[in-house]
Formats: C-alpha cells, structure tokens, sequence
C-alpha cells in the first residue's frame, strides 16, 4: 500500500514515516500541501495522510484535490484543533477519517490496517467479477466479416424454431454459436443440453438421448430421462453429429419428425418441445455420398447451415482473441498485454487448431511468463520454427527485427536446408538430394560451394 504524507512539523513527519514503513507500507513524506500535489500528480498513491493546518494550501484543499482526481482515495486528516465543525466538513467532502492530534502511532497504523483490509476486499471482488465475466464461453470473440455473418444470421433465425447445422473444423467454437443461439432465443429461459455423439458408445447415447426404463438393461437400476426430455421447452445441442452411427441416425429422424420419444425398455410415447442445433466438422454431404450418413436425415438437420470460418480465415481476429484469452488467463499472474513483435508471430502462423490451440498457447505463454506482458521469449516453438508447408511459411514479425539482406537469407536458408537434409538421412548424401528433390551431383556442389565437405 504507497502512502502520502504532508505534514510540516519535521519531527512529528519523520517520526509517522518510520512508524508507517514498520508497518510494512511505502510512504512518501512531504512537507507541504503543495509538494503534496505535485507528489500525487506524479504517482499513484492509495492514501494521503494530510495535516490540516498547513502553509499557503490547507489540508482541505489537499482533500479536495485529490478528490476530484482519485474519487477513490483514502485522505486521513490531522489536526491540532479537534474543530468538530471542521471534521463534519472533511468528512462531507470524503474524507476517510479524521485524526486529533496528539493521537497514538497505533491509532493511525490501525485505521491504515483497515483500509489495506478493504483495499484486498475490493481488489478481490474486481478479481472475481473480472474471472466470471472473461471466463464465460458464450462469446463469440471477432469483427471480420465471416463473424459479422454468423451475427447477423443467428440475430434473424434465434427466434424461429428451425433446425440449425453449425459447420466448422474443430477448435472453430461450434458450441459458442450454439449458445449463442439459444441465449438468443424465445427459449433462453428453459435449459440448454449437449450431447458429445463422438464421445458415448451407440448403447450408451441411445440411453443418453431418449432414457430408459428400470431394468431395461444390465445396470439400469432406476428410471433415466434422456437428454431430449431434459431439453424441454429448451433447445438440444448434438455435437459432432457426423459420428452418429447410422442406427441412431433412424431414431433421430424419427424425432425430428413426430416430436416425440420413446425411453429404451419403455413403450411409453412422450412428447418433446425441443430446438434441435447439431455441429459438425465435416462436410455431411461428402459422407452421404459414402453412405456413411442418411440423406433423408441430413436434408432435416440442415434446414439452416451456418459456417463458422477457421482461423486461418479470418486473422484480423486474432488481436481481439488474444486479448480475451490474456483477460480471461493472465488475472492471477498479472499479465496484461502481449508486445507487439509476438502479436505478429501469431498472425502469421496458420492454426490448424484454431481457437482452442489459440487459446492453449496463450494460456501457456501466460504461465511461463515472469512479465506484466508476453514476449518474443514465451513463444513456443511450433510458432517459431514452424513450416505449414504453403509459400508463406517464413515467420516475418520475426525476420523483419533483423534483416539481413536478400543474399544473405538464401544463404543461410540454403546452408540450414543442406544441414537438415544430412541430418535427416544420416549423412547419406544420395538420400539427402532425394529428400530435397534435387540430383545428388547438385546436392555436392551446393555442399562443396558452403563448405560442408570438410567432415567427409
């Protein structure tokens, strides 16, 4: 805690700031109120500790001031005078506390304590309600036009009750979206339920679906509602619908067209009010043509198709992305920023994990930082050193801070190409030439040109 003091007695000045530096805070002492405010002007201060009575400028103009530009400061009057009309007014003006002098060092270290106890309250409680609102998922992070769409297109259909196909690679934020439409919606007041069909077994979502009855199988010790009746008057998520075995697919269609269920073991008909949003991450058309997915069943699911474009898509996103991920990550480490050279090592890698593996190297970065912001020194090497195989794969954020010249690029791109070649074939320069689709007298030329013969 960095505290203020103004007082113009000498001794009584030094004798409170070495009382207040036992206590374990940073204190500035002034002996005028207008040292004071040229000291606050210059540093950020959580308390001032003003005399009264003090030459040209008094203890409540010191207040004032300080007031109007830090309404959250603490100012702790002194005063000889014990005036009753003068703390009313101080404290009318928003004073923390008003001290008559003489008072006791531990007077004032234990009003300090209590304000050091409500600065960590209300530093904590920004905490929390930062964490809770940067840890919410349903956000869809982005300003170029393929997110704008998504917007605009979930803005006009949240209200329907159409069935939504959500198409995107994984890491895309396929579940974001579906959230967002259900938040969006008519029934944003009744529950939203996913289901993983990648992740369960075909017994085990056709339990997780419709629910069963007691006895219905080995293990089913009681009645289960399904995840369709738990999504009543709500809206169901399928994820990774492309994974539905085709004998699911059947019971699925036949929901989708009499809107109801039956529990397995059950005979019982029950109807069901439910949206349905399902995801996919690949082309659905490409697995019909393969047989590996009903055409009847696909033509209902995609009533309303929404593409979520991959990050390598939209790019200009990725500023905004990091942000969110280091306000969502870097609270507990104090990490606020990224600097502006790793930012563009990011933009030019290509992702092909998307938002998650964004959000992952980010989360990472934060961890091994020892800094209020991330560098060039917690990029991880997938970054750095990446090669994604198109024409653009030279890292340029990187290359620019120090280049070296067109020559003298092809050179040591040549020479770390030659050497990783070698390396790779176990010095056989024959396999080396191959792996580098030149012949092997060009391979030895390019070797003897660099030097790289020596060790032959």
């Amino acid at each position: 805690m960095k505290i203020l003091l103004i007082e113009d007695e000498k001794i009584m000045r030094v004798t409170l700031t070495d009382a207040i530096k036992k206590s374990g805070c940073e204190v500035t002492a002034c002996e005028t109120g207008l040292q004071g405010l040229e000291e606050f002007q210059n540093q950020g201060y959580d308390v001032v500790i003003t005399d009264l009575k003090l030459p040209k400028i008094s203890g409540l103009e010191v207040l004032r001031t300080v007031r109007e530009k830090n309404e959250n400061i603490y100012v702790i009057l002194m005063t000889a005078f014990g005036s009753v009309n003068s703390a009313v007014e101080a404290l009318k003006m928003g004073a923390y506390d008003y001290l008559t002098k003489p008072f006791s060092h531990d007077e004032l270290l234990l009003t300090l304590k209590k304000i050091k106890e409500h600065l960590e309250v209300v530093k904590e409680n920004i905490r929390l309600k930062n964490e809770i609102r940067s840890s919410k998922k349903n956000q869809l992070v982005g300003n170029s036009p393929g997110i704008q769409k998504i917007y605009e297109t979930i803005e006009t259909i949240a209200d329907s009750d159409h069935t939504v196909l959500i198409q995107g690679k994984s890491g895309t934020g396929k579940e974001v979206v579906a959230n967002l439409l259900h938040r969006n919606s008519l029934r944003k007041n009744g529950p939203f339920i996913k289901v993983s069909c990648a992740a369960l077994s075909e017994t085990l979502l056709e339990s997780e679906l419709f629910g069963h009855e007691k006895g219905a199988f080995t293990g089913a010790i009681k009645e289960k509602k399904g995840r369709f009746e738990r999504a009543h008057n709500g809206t169901i998520f399928l994820d990774d619908i492309d994974d539905m075995p085709l004998s699911m697919q059947v019971k699925l269609l036949r929901v989708l067209q009499e809107r109801e269920i039956e529990r397995v073991g059950g005979s019982k008909v029950i109807p069901v009010d439910v949206r349905v949003v399902c995801a996919t991450k690949v082309d659905l058309k490409e697995k019909v043509k393969a047989g590996e997915f009903r055409d009847d069943l696909y033509y209902r699911l995609n009533v309303i198709p929404l593409t979520i474009p991959s990050l390598k898509e939209r790019k200009e996103d990725i500023p905004l992305l990091v942000e969110h991920f280091i306000q969502k990550h870097g609270l507990r480490k104090n990490v606020v920023s990224i600097s502006p050279q790793a930012l563009q090592s990011l933009m030019s890698f290509d992702w092909p994990g998307n938002i998650r593996e964004l959000e992952n190297i980010i989360e990472r970065m934060i961890a091994l930082s020892k800094n209020e912001v991330i560098g060039d020194n917690e990029l991880p090497e997938v970054i750095t050193q990446s090669y994604n195989g198109g024409e653009d794969f030279i890292r340029w954020g990187i290359i620019e801070k120090k280049l070296p010249g067109l020559e003298k690029l092809v050179v040591q791109f040549e020479k770390q190409l030659l050497k990783w070649a070698l390396q790779k074939a176990d010095f056989n320069q024959t396999n080396a030439a191959q792996m580098l689709k030149i012949n092997r007298t060009t391979m030895r030329s390019k070797l003897e040109k660099y030097n790289m013969l020596k060790n032959e």
